[in-house]
């Protein structure tokens, strides 16, 4: 087996340099958000500029996620998952002294370029250390520290640019990774995958159609879903994206093997991940601004506010892979969903222009309850799905997922709370946030009945080592460090 123990440091330290390398990665997502306003202030720029300080990053995590980890299972996790925190560590300290706003759009697509090599390597890492028996609880715990990241991205940027100055949002990960560095090179064991050659046609299509259709959604509430350059990407992107459907279909050593959708634990719980982040960052992104710009919060306000929201994982999700353990990932994964829907249809029943924080409160608790129960046990059922040589693979392609299913969210809410409402009054706020959160309700429910619809933890599809191996016996030699 190409997976082999971790003999360097065991499973602690690996859980703790993978959780914290998901976590600066997983941050950058929102963290900027917040602090938008006092780097116009200091760089200058127009609001597209200020918006590529944001997509910059999004676009080169979510087009190179399975590039990077096709890179890890080639030529050594452990090996790529050092040079992509290395990459991302560099950029960060590049983005915290820019002085002009060009030169911090461009550390912040290399920022990008780092966590797309790093942050689908951290999972495969993690499980090479991590004996099968307690993995259910180290991916809670992996999992509760990537979810809070990414829900508390706007707390962190708001706190740091209000009290400290907005260059600490990047400053943040310096100290982390100079840290994280010797740790992994020390403690964490090398592995490899398949050893198959890199699928370069592959590549080239998985991440230009993914280009063109993150381009296109991220551009979309700008410069209008009819604009040739939006309507260019998200065509060329489709295209682009069907013909890596028919490369992996066809050829012998594909990237992402199409095969591995037959499984309907990988396809369930993937269509699930897409449809759960597409709900729960238009949500963030649009429940962020009305408790700042119609309630009157500042973004340290906003953020403390929504604690109970974003720091549920911390709490709920080791009890959740525990839980999956035991039960199996699909019911837990499901009854996330189910909650996150409910809370996010609660919140969309009761805002108003002037709300209490006391009416909203349940809605927010029950979705950071659902939040914390979705994470574990899906990094669980993604991981379980395939075989261990293929854990890399997967491990990008739904991440890859997640990243477009957040562009997509958010979107889809902006255009929905544009066409509804607009930022002239509090009420015309709320007369769009209310169908956009409703509409974000909807699509994490149809998440949950899609999970559903993944086999339970006795069903064959569910058994990755019940499936044929097509691979060579060859490539299932012990890799050497």
């Amino acid at each position: 087996m190409s997976q082999h123990p971790a003999r360097r440091g065991g499973a602690v330290w690996a859980l703790v340099i993978t959780s914290v390398a998901g976590f600066m990665a997983a941050l950058d997502n929102l963290v900027v958000t917040t602090a938008l306003p006092s780097i116009r202030e200091d760089l200058g720029g127009a609001l597209d500029d200020l918006e590529w300080t944001v997509s910059a990053y999004t676009l080169t995590f979510a087009v190179l996620l399975m590039f990077g980890a096709a890179l890890g299972d080639r030529f050594g996790r452990r090996r790529l998952f050092l040079a992509g925190l290395t990459v991302f560590t560099g950029a960060s300290a590049a983005a915290a002294m820019a002085s002009g706003i060009d030169t911090l759009i461009a550390a912040r697509a290399v920022q990008g370029v780092g966590a797309a090599i790093m942050m689908p390597l951290t999972l495969t890492l993690l499980t090479a250390a991590v004996p099968a028996a307690k993995r259910g609880m180290a991916y809670g715990i992996w999992g509760a520290v990537n979810g809070l990241a990414v829900a508390s991205g706007p707390l962190i940027g708001g706190s740091l640019t209000e009290h400290v100055s907005w260059h600490w949002i990047f400053w943040l990960n310096v100290p982390l990774g100079l840290a994280l560095l010797p740790l992994a090179r020390l403690r964490l064991a090398e592995s490899h995958g398949t050893g198959a050659p890199l699928d370069v046609p592959g590549t080239l299509l998985a991440s230009g159609g993914l280009f063109g259709i993150v381009y296109g959604l991220v551009r979309s509430p700008v410069d209008g879903w009819t604009s040739p350059l939006v309507l260019t990407g998200l065509i060329a992107g489709t295209a682009l994206l069907g013909g890596f459907v028919r490369h992996g279909i066809h050829h012998k050593t594909p990237m992402l093997p199409m095969r591995l959708f037959r499984s309907r634990a990988f396809a369930g719980i993937n269509a699930a991940s897409l449809l759960m982040f597409l709900g729960m960052f238009g949500s963030i992104f649009l429940l962020s601004q009305y408790m700042q710009g119609v309630l009157g919060y500042s973004p340290t306000e906003a953020g403390l506010r929504m604690l109970p929201w974003t720091g549920m994982p911390m709490l709920v999700a080791p009890i959740a892979g525990i839980l999956s353990d035991r039960i199996g990932g699909r019911p837990v994964v499901a009854t996330g969903l189910f909650l996150q829907a409910a809370g996010l249809g609660w919140m969309a029943s009761v805002v108003t222009a002037d709300a209490s924080y006391a009416v909203q409160l349940p809605g927010l608790i029950i979705s950071g309850i659902g939040m914390a129960l979705y994470f574990a046990p899906a990094a669980n059922l993604v991981m379980s799905s395939v075989r261990p040589q293929e854990q890399g693979i997967a491990s990008g392609a739904n991440n890859a997922l997640r990243e477009v299913g957040g562009a997509l969210g958010i979107a889809i809410m902006a255009s929905i709370f544009s066409a509804q409402g607009g930022y002239e009054t509090g009420q015309t706020f709320v007369d769009g946030l209310r169908p956009a959160l409703y509409t974000g309700s909807a699509l994490v429910a149809l998440a949950g009945l899609t999970a559903l619809l993944i086999p339970g933890r006795h069903g064959k599809e569910n058994s990755a080592e019940e499936a044929p191996s097509p691979t060579p016996l060859r490539d299932l030699e012990p890799a050497s460090s």
